[in-house]
């Protein structure tokens, strides 16, 4: 019994420590998310570039590059109206983050941020993808 009991409150106290760190996870993911976009909103390469994790750095070698490849590809993320955040989810080993956009010409997109934590503890954009809004029709 008295076993059972210390394992219990080893649980308990694994899960409110786990918690409040996802309560920190999650205020440090959409800080990073909402400062790339304020970024992004500025023009200002360098500072977006900075929230982008090591591997998406690798495939787009300087600010002026990646901020190329967003302006191109990714409007909606580079100059959102405005855009609201869903729930964090963990799936296949990836932390994901939901964020509801409405784009530039008053369309809406859904995005999902694939976030990584680095070795220091902050946090990175890993990659986005984008998808037709769920409230949106074909």
């Amino acid at each position: 019994m008295r076993m059972a009991l210390a394992v219990f409150f080893m649980i308990l106290a694994v899960s409110v420590s786990a918690k409040a760190k996802s309560d920190a996870d999650r205020t440090a993911i959409k800080n990073v998310i909402s400062g790339q976009i304020d970024a992004f909103r500025r023009d200002d390469a360098n500072s977006a570039y900075s929230f982008a994790a090591p591997s998406i750095q690798r495939l787009f070698p300087s600010p002026e590059v990646f901020m190329n490849m967003v302006r191109s590809g990714y409007s909606v993320v580079y100059r959102p109206q405005s855009y609201e955040f869903g729930m964090l989810d963990f799936a296949r080993g990836k932390w994901l983050q939901p964020v509801s956009l409405i784009g530039p010409r008053g369309r809406p997109m859904d995005a999902i941020y694939v976030m990584e934590q680095q070795p220091g503890g902050e946090w990175k954009i890993a990659g986005v993808f984008l998808m037709k809004s769920q409230g949106e029709s074909a």
